[in-house]
């Protein structure tokens, strides 16, 4: 309808008109301003005011988009679009909320903190040992960035063999807490599961490290079926994602390093342990060959004595033989007596007119019994 005046709209009609417009102009903008008046209905709606010195904004979306718990008086950046809703006016429908500047975003972190450490997210008894070294790892990280480049390199100069499959992720800015979120959640899920998924980028400011303290980030790490190696930013960063994996490098580089030996280094140690082997093996055969040696000689030793003991032996029988020897008594000048084959030992046993036989030691001779005489 038209009239003298301009243009003339229905109240439905002038809210899509108006929404019409903004998705044409401001289809996607950033907003940054001071946190106010922040709640949540009914576990799902988040409502609160941006505002600066002279304006404030109405903002409403869903807990999803949080990046943890926040409060009054932050610095924060919001990414979305601008709506006219038929019953509640004009608000600011936001995508995506991140804490800006140093003093926020560790504000926020330690919110997150103290929350999650209550849950036990970061409690070392979760914490899992990781294979060493892989033979299957899962890198999420920016293809593009330094820190990839880093840690392709040095898995490369340490260890060869290990299959990484990479995962292309924004490390910073609104999008990049989905896409670290969808990689891992990617991985986890892979027909073949890797061993251990490493996530990492490198250094920058508090803002661009914003994502590893998101908490859908950290309850990702926390709860992936697969062991977790994080490095993110220099030594002196820590950020949340690393507390809750099970492993924490210093540096893209340091992960690298902590997954994988080095083979030079190995190389030596094999060598070193060769030489040991060697000098181990040389000192067995020497001590094998000196107690073979010592029980020669204690047989050789015990021979000797057996020997000279059966000599000795020997040479007792001998002379107990020699003592036993019926001939010996002859050559002393005695002399056996027989008759008819049997000996005679007594005189008693003999009658006049026998005849005997006497044995002496070189011959025997025969004579009669011609008288006896018996002793007292």
């Amino acid at each position: 309808m038209t009239t003298g005046t301009g243009l003339v709209l229905g109240v439905s009609e002038f809210v899509a008109f108006v929404n019409q417009t903004l998705e044409i102009a401001y289809p996607f903008i950033e907003v940054e301003g001071e946190l106010s008046n922040f709640k949540v209905s009914k576990n799902k709606w988040v409502y609160f005011d941006l505002k600066d010195e002279t304006a404030s904004l109405r903002c409403f979306g869903t807990i999803y988009a949080l990046p943890g718990p926040l409060e009054d008086g932050m610095m924060i950046r919001i990414a979305g679009s601008p709506r006219l809703h038929p019953l509640y006016n004009f608000s600011f429908n936001f995508q995506s909320i991140m804490p800006v500047g140093e003093g926020a975003i560790r504000r926020a972190a330690d919110l997150l903190t103290a929350k999650l450490e209550k849950e036990g997210l970061f409690d070392p008894a979760r914490k899992r040992p990781l294979p060493f070294p892989p033979k299957q790892v899962a890198l999420i990280t920016a293809g593009s960035s330094a820190a990839y480049a880093d840690f392709i390199k040095i898995a490369a100069a340490r260890w060869g063999g290990m299959q990484i499959e990479h995962y292309d992720v924004l490390v910073q800015g609104e999008q990049s807490p989905g896409q670290v979120v969808a990689a891992l959640k990617q991985a986890n899920e892979a027909v073949v599961l890797p061993e251990v998924i490493v996530l990492i980028r490198g250094g920058g400011s508090a803002d661009d490290l914003a994502t590893f303290s998101d908490e859908r980030v950290v309850r990702a790490v926390a709860s992936s079926r697969v062991p977790t190696l994080v490095a993110i930013g220099h030594e002196i960063d820590i950020s949340l994602a690393e507390l809750a994996a099970d492993m924490r490098a210093s540096t893209p580089s340091n992960a690298a390093e902590l997954l994988l030996p080095d083979k030079k280094e190995e190389l030596r140690r094999l060598k070193n342990m060769r030489g040991q082997l060697d000098e181990d093996m040389y000192a067995s055969v020497r001590a094998k060959k000196e107690a073979v040696q010592a029980l020669r000689d204690t047989i050789d030793t015990y021979l000797r004595q057996s020997l000279a003991a059966a000599g000795q032996r020997i040479r007792s029988m001998h002379s107990l033989l020699d003592a036993y020897n019926p001939n010996r008594p002859l050559q002393q000048g005695y002399a056996i007596v027989r008759r008819g084959g049997e000996l005679v030992a007594r005189a008693a046993d003999l009658a006049i007119g026998d005849s005997v036989e006497l044995s002496f030691a070189d011959s025997t001779a025969g004579a009669h019994i011609d008288t006896l005489k018996r002793r007292s």
